[in-house]
């Protein structure tokens, strides 16, 4: 992302040669081959001239959104409390400097982080012209706070906006003067001329006076100390590390409060250029496994199997207009369990945090925020491993291909990782295990001599955090399936079609206190688009999504949506918040 490297475009021509020599041996300008994966903005232009007249572009601007649940505060909050923090418009900003502004905890967070029930980042950008997707994202005080791609823009403009629940970072917000940076990198061309503009606000949220009570620590309540483990500024790039193949290891030198008692790593993963499509990926190019290993002092403790998210230009751009990819404008991050390692990083010392893609090629954006709770009432704690098992990673890539093109590649992969540690605190000693199980399939056929390809995968992540009794018990259970199908029919005729299908989903669940849901979520897509072109000119494009978003909680809360488009119209958009009749969240 934004555009597949040379070296990737050279690699995919083997597997769409026969194609290729039809779509573009009388025009320059024709559509991709079904193994292509983007399309250039003189593809995009012809689509748009050959939609229907109500659907072309207009002077007014479309949105696009991702579907995800409204932020609410809990009952009895006041707020919001709103901070304009960035206004700016992104031109050439490919390989110059973040945006930086200086931040201070708004007046009205006088009483600390604890004070906060709900804090809300929200950007909000709109763009006009002809642009690719770029990648930004936003830090606060060295620490990523949010991760998006942008959308796509219509001649006539396109708007969207994300709200993301930053309640975690409140420790953040509420200290002292710091440096807000947002790097956004756009290029401006005589092709490209669209210019990002965009806000950035924090929406504040307080409990009610007197109800917030002695401070707790329960897995929900936010951290006291928020350690950035990325790049540090002046950069010409976002501060996250950059590892560009499989060998690579970025990793910053961290030091740990003398009182703390647990330390939660959040990771941000995102794929990029010849890695932008990895669960595509043949043998030739490294297979379709990717995990993002976290290391500590060159140790592995803990992994990262990532959700593939496909930005908005990604596969066919038609299909995520007006309802984009899951996760694309707000991207997930992933959550690895240092406190059975806290022993090691309470000896006042600094301690190497790494980071390492498997099979990678050029390139991933990889940094972590580690999230640290400190004792009030000690200033130092102790503690020590009791237990560390980390296999190294099973896995296996076979092929069924007579000539090296058509055939069938099948990957597997797992990967269990168990510590147990024990710490001291004024709070007595708790013992504290983490465990990991995490398992990969992947299944690629190409037919038709590379004119057609199919990807059934499915990704399988059950983490578990033990803190003293079952009872304290904490687990996410994750699950990623994706299907997607590339191909054309037509091929050496005045006719042809060119085909895609996308369904992929985010599943989770957590559970906490021995194994009673906490809350479970099923987010689901399918999508198609066809383009026909005759006599190497697109005479028609069709596209359609449909999305179910289904949140369930055991405290009652819960959000379901069910919406479809055809084209840029929205066929139907339901929501219900009350969930009248439901149990399961589904």
């Amino acid at each position: 992302m934004p555009t597949a490297s040379s070296a990737h475009r050279s690699l995919l021509l083997c597997l769409c040669l026969c194609l290729c020599i039809a779509l573009l041996s009388n025009s320059a300008a024709a559509l991709p081959s079904p193994r292509d994966l983007r399309f250039s903005v003189e593809d995009i232009a012809a689509v748009e001239a050959a939609l229907p007249r109500r659907s072309r572009a207009s002077s007014s601007k479309t949105t696009f959104f991702e579907v995800d649940r409204p932020l609410r505060p809990p009952r009895g909050s006041s707020g919001p409390c709103s901070t304009l923090l960035l206004s700016h418009s992104f031109a050439f900003t490919l390989t110059k400097p973040p945006v930086t502004a200086a931040y201070s905890p708004p007046p009205c967070l006088v009483s600390g982080a604890s004070s906060v029930s709900l804090a809300v980042l929200e950007w909000r950008a709109e763009c006009r012209g002809a642009q690719y997707d770029r990648t930004f994202g936003v830090w606060l005080g060295g620490a990523e706070i949010l991760r998006g791609s942008t959308a796509e823009p219509r001649p006539g403009g396109v708007a969207w906006s994300v709200s993301k629940d930053v309640t975690r970072y409140a420790a953040l917000l509420a200290a002292g003067n710091a440096t807000l940076a947002v790097y956004l990198g756009n290029l401006i061309d005589d092709t490209y001329n669209g210019v990002y503009h965009a806000n950035l606000t924090l929406h504040l949220y307080f409990r009610p006076r007197g109800g917030a009570g002695a401070r707790s620590s329960p897995p929900s309540a936010a951290a006291d100390a928020v350690v950035p483990v990325s790049r540090s500024l002046p950069l010409n790039d976002g501060l996250w590390f950059v590892v560009q193949n499989a060998t690579d290891v970025q990793s910053a030198r961290v030091a740990v409060p003398p009182n703390a008692y647990r330390a939660v790593l959040e990771v941000y993963v995102s794929s990029h250029d010849a890695d932008e499509f990895w669960y595509m990926n043949t043998p030739d190019q490294n297979g379709p496994f990717r995990e993002v290993t976290v290391l500590l002092d060159g140790d592995v403790v803990g992994a990262v199997w990532p959700f593939p998210v496909i930005y908005t230009g990604g596969i066919n751009p038609l299909i995520w207009r007006p309802i984009t990819s899951i996760g694309s404008f707000n991207m997930p991050t992933y959550d690895i369990e240092l406190t059975p390692f806290l022993g090691k990083l309470l000896d006042g010392e600094d301690h190497e945090l790494g980071f390492a893609v498997t099979n990678a090629q050029r390139s991933w954006y990889v940094d972590a925020n580690l999230h640290l709770w400190l004792d009030p009432k000690s200033s130092k704690t102790t503690g020590g491993l009791v237990a560390y098992d980390a296999p190294k990673l099973a896995g296996s890539i076979v092929s069924h291909s007579a000539d090296g093109i058509d055939g069938e590649y099948e990957a597997t992969a797992s990967r269990n990782i168990t510590a147990t540690g024990w710490l001291s605190s004024s709070c007595g000693n708790v013992t504290t295990t983490f465990a990991q199980r995490l398992g990969f399939s992947n299944t690629n056929v190409v037919s038709g001599h590379g004119t057609a390809q199919a990807i059934n995968q499915t990704t399988d992540a059950l983490t578990t955090v033990t803190a003293g009794a079952a009872s304290a018990q904490q687990q996410v259970h994750q699950s990623f399936p994706l299907y997607i199908f590339l191909g054309g029919d037509g091929s050496g005729t005045s006719s042809q079609r060119l085909m895609r299908r996308v369904e992929i989903g985010f599943d989770e669940t957590r559970s906490r206190g021995g194994g009673a849901a906490t809350s479970t979520l099923r987010n689901s897509q399918a999508a198609a688009a066809e383009v026909t072109l005759r006599d190497d000119a697109v005479v028609s494009a069709s596209w359609r999504m449909h999305q179910t978003y289904a949140f369930g909680a055991s405290d009652g809360g819960c959000y379901l949506r069910n919406v479809s488009s055809v084209g840029y119209d929205v066929l139907f958009d339901h929501h219900d918040a009350s969930c009248a009749g439901t149990t399961s969240g589904r």
